[in-house]
């Protein structure tokens, strides 16, 4: 039997697209969540339990995201490209995330 890694692989971004991004707000470091981060977070979604930092329900799961180091902003990876923009960011608590 075969596993769908189709949804993995759009929330995967280039290594070295990686290294360069950082916190469009405070410019600290991010890092690409791990697969059950993710599910995690759309279970969340589903729940309509997130808000970006816009204000706005996040209602569309996410492919993959961007932790910031502080944990508490996740920036949504969709078909392999990073929603950079900070009203995009989706905010969760530090104590999920770590």
């Amino acid at each position: 039997m075969e596993t769908d890694t189709s949804s993995y692989d759009k929330g995967m971004i280039a290594p070295d697209l990686l290294a360069i991004l950082c916190c469009p707000e405070t410019k600290q470091e991010i890092r690409l969540m791990e697969p059950h981060l993710v599910e995690q977070l759309n279970h969340r979604i589903e729940e309509g339990k997130l808000h970006t930092k816009g204000g706005q329900p996040v209602t569309e799961k996410i492919d993959g995201g961007l932790l910031r180091k502080d944990g508490t902003v996740v920036y949504p990876i969709r078909d392999q490209i990073p929603i950079m923009l900070i009203e995009e960011g989706i905010l969760i608590e530090s104590a999920n995330q770590s």
